[in-house]
C-alpha cells in the first residue's frame, strides 16, 4: 500500500506516560488539530487492554480518514484492521512482516543508515522512520543520525521518508531541505500543557518543512550600487537563508564603502504600486523594512502592510548610515514612530538610533535597558537594541515585553562592517519567515552576522562589506 506524504507530514507516537487515563481525549485533540497519522506504542500493555485501545484509536482515525499504525504487534494490526504497522530493527524481519500483514497494509520499518534503507525497501517498506534526530526521552539510548545521514537516506531510496526522535518547536526546522515526507513525535504534543496549541504549532512548522521549502521575504529599503548595504545586502542574506527574496526600492542612494553621495527618493505612488505588485502575486512570508526617509513614503508602506495584512513585519529604523550620513528627513522622525513602527513585530535600532527613538543618551548597557522601556512606553513589539557601538562588549539586548534577553557577541577586530544593520534585520526577517519564535531567529542570526564579519573581506577604500556568501 502507498503512503502519501500529507500522511506523514505531523505523524503522532503515543506515550500513555504522558497522561495514561486522558490519552483518547488527549489523542482526538491532537488528530482535530493537525496531527496527519496516529501510531499506537504500547510496550508494556496486555494484550487485550492493548487490543481494546487500539480498536477505540482506530475509530478516532476512522472519522478522520487518517491513518492508523500499530508500532510492533503484527497480530494486532491484523485484529484491529489498522491500515498497517511500524516495525524496528530488532523486531521481526521485514519480509515476515510483510507476509503477515499483506500487500494492502502499510509497512513502515526504522532505519538510521543508508544501508539500513536499501534492505528495508528492497524487502517490502512502504516508508521508513529515521532516527533518533535528536537527543530523545523515549530512547534514551539512541545515538543521533546526522542531518547528512538523513539526506543521504531520501536521497537513496524511493519511498518516503519521515524523520523521528527528539524534534519539537525548537529543532523542527533544522531537518530543513533533508528531502523529509514529514516528522514523527511525540513529547512535543503530548506532554505540552495545552495540546491544541502544541499541534498547531507544530503543523505549521512541518508544513514549512515539507511543502514550501522555500520561504519568501520582501525587503522594502533604499538601493546600494556598491552592494554592501539595503537591498543588496538584504536579497544576499535571504539567498544564503535559502529564501526567495524580493524587494520594493524606496529610494537610490549613490553610496560606496566611503559614504554616501546622493539620494533620490521613489515617489509613494510608486512605492505603493510596487507593494501591491507583490503582494497580489508572491505573498511574502516575512517583510524588512530599512531606508524609508520621508513621511509620504513612510505613509504609503504602513498603509500597504496595513492593506495587504501583512505578517512578520522587521523594521530597521535606518537614520544614520555606518560612515555617519543622516538618511532621515526632517520631520520623518514622527511618522517612523507613529505610523510605522506600530506594525513591526520586532524593531532593530542601533545605539544611536535608540537614542534618538528614546529621546536619551546610551552609554552603559543599563542604559540601554531603559532605553528600551522608555521605547516600550509607545510601542508594544519586539525591541532588539544593538550594542556593537558600545565600548564595553559587543551584546545586543531583546526587550519583550517587560523582559529582558541578551546576546553576547566576541568583539571581532574587523573594521569592514558595511550594512550590518540591514544584514542582521533582514537575517531576522528570514528566520522569522522560516517559523522561528522572535529568540530563535535573533540567536540564528546573530551568529550569521558573526560568520560574516569574521570572514574577513577586504572591498573598498573605506568600511567594507560583509561577506553573505562565508562558507560555515
Amino acid at each position: 500500500m502507498n503512503i502519501f506524504r500529507e500522511h506523514l507530514k505531523l505523524y503522532l507516537v503515543t506515550d500513555r506516560r504522558w497522561n495514561s487515563e486522558g490519552i483518547l481525549e488527549d489523542v482526538k485533540t491532537a488528530l482535530d488539530h493537525g496531527v496527519t497519522c496516529l501510531q499506537i506504542r504500547e510496550k508494556d500493555m496486555e494484550h487485550d487492554d492493548f487490543l481494546k485501545i487500539s480498536r477505540e484509536m482506530k475509530k478516532l482515525t476512522d472519522e478522520r480518514k487518517i491513518p492508523f499504525i500499530i508500532n510492533d504487534d503484527v497480530e494486532i494490526a491484523v485484529k484491529c484492521d489498522a491500515a498497517g504497522v511500524h516495525i524496528g530493527q530488532g523486531d521481526m524481519p521485514v519480509t515476515e512482516a510483510r507476509k503477515k500483514i499483506g500487500q494492502d497494509r502499510i509497512l513502515g520499518v526504522s532505519v538510521s543508515t543508508v544501508e539500513e534503507a536499501l534492505k528495508a525497501e528492497a524487502e517490502g517498506a512502504d516508508y521508513l522512520g529515521v532516527g533518533a534526530m535528536f537527543i530523545t526521552s523515549t530512547k534514551g539510548d539512541a545515538n543521533p543520525v546526522k542531518l547528512q545521514e538523513l539526506k543521504a537516506i531520501t536521497e537513496t531510496v524511493s519511498i518516503p521518508v519521515v524523520a523521528i526522535g527528539g524534534i519539537d518547536e525548537s529543532n523542527i526546522l533544522k531537518l530543513d531541505r533533508t528531502g523529509v515526507y514529514g516528522v514523527a513525535v511525540v513529547s512535543s504534543i503530548l506532554a505540552k500543557g495545552d495540546i491544541a496549541a502544541a499541534t498547531v504549532d507544530m503543523a505549521e512548522k512541518s508544513d514549512i518543512l515539507v511543502h514550501d521549502t522555500v520561504r519568501k521575504v520582501l525587503t522594502i529599503a533604499g538601493s546600494d550600487p556598491s552592494g554592501g548595504a539595503g537591498i543588496q545586502a538584504d536579497l544576499k542574506t535571504m539567498a544564503a537563508h535559502n529564501c526567495f527574496g524580493m524587494s520594493v526600492i524606496t529610494g537610490l542612494t549613490a553610496q560606496n564603502t566611503t559614504g554616501v553621495y546622493g539620494i533620490e527618493n521613489v515617489s509613494e505612488d510608486f512605492v505603493a504600486n510596487q507593494m501591491d505588485c507583490v503582494f497580489k502575486d508572491i505573498r511574502p512570508e516575512a517583510v524588512k523594512v530599512g531606508m524609508v526617509s520621508s513621511v509620504g513614503i513612510i505613509n504609503a508602506i504602513s498603509e500597504g502592510l496595513k492593506a495587504h495584512k501583512a505578517t512578520h513585519v522587521v523594521v530597521d529604523p535606518v537614520m544614520v548610515s555606518t560612515s555617519g550620513s543622516r538618511l532621515l528627513e526632517d520631520g520623518a522622525m514622527l511618522a517612523l514612530k507613529e505610523k510605522l513602527i506600530p506594525l513591526a513585530e520586532v524593531i532593530t535600532p542601533n545605539i544611536f538610533e535608540a537614542e534618538l527613538l528614546a529621546d536619551m543618551k546610551i552609554e552603559t548597557k543599563d542604559d540601554m535597558v531603559m532605553a528600551a522601556e522608555k521605547i516600550s512606553s509607545w510601542y508594544g513589539g519586539h525591541i532588539l537594541v544593538k550594542g556593537g557601538h558600545l565600548h564595553e562588549e559587543a551584546s545586543d539586548l531583546l526587550y519583550s515585553r517587560g523582559e529582558t534577553f541578551w546576546y553576547k557577541s566576541e568583539r571581532i577586530e574587523n573594521p569592514n562592517t558595511h550594512g550590518t544593520g540591514c544584514t542582521l534585520s533582514s537575517a531576522i526577517a528570514s528566520n522569522l519567515a522560516k517559523g522561528y519564535d522572535i529568540r530563535k531567529s535573533i540567536e540564528n542570526s546573530k551568529g550569521f552576522i558573526t560568520g560574516a564579519i569574521k570572514d574577513k573581506l577586504n572591498l573598498g577604500k573605506g568600511r567594507g562589506p560583509l561577506n553573505h556568501q562565508f562558507k560555515s
